[in-house]
């Protein structure tokens, strides 16, 4: 795949992410905060799912919890990373997740989530 081919992670706020659920069919985030080992460690298998060939069509974003007012409220009760899936719009699945097995189950099932047509 081409560097202009390839998908990148955007790193956004919490506006453009209310922005970016409508505007995009399925949309899978991580909610990171600064100092976090387990963020650290789960970023680079985060950064590889964005070229799988069965995540055509999801939008990968980041956002940093500290500098998110609406990030920072949804993990009041969280520890970072906290993985959230949206389809349609919706929020169907939000964990704290630390192992990239978890991540990658939550993504399977976002993957298998067959939208609302009609």
């Amino acid at each position: 795949m081409t560097e202009e081919a390839r998908q990148h992670v955007l790193d956004i706020n919490d506006e453009q992410l209310r922005r970016l659920i409508h505007e995009h069919l399925k949309v899978f985030a991580k909610f990171t905060s600064e100092n976090c080992p387990v963020c650290a460690a789960l970023a680079p298998p985060f950064d590889k799912f964005v070229d799988a060939p069965g995540n055509v069509g999801i939008l990968f974003v980041r956002l940093n919890s500290d500098e998110n007012p609406v990030a920072k409220k949804m993990m009041d009760q969280k520890v970072a990373p906290f993985f959230v899936s949206y389809c349609q719009g919706r929020l169907l699945e939000c964990d704290a997740l630390t192992e990239e097995t978890q991540v990658v189950a939550q993504l399977e099932r976002l993957r298998a989530f067959m939208p609302i047509t009609g």
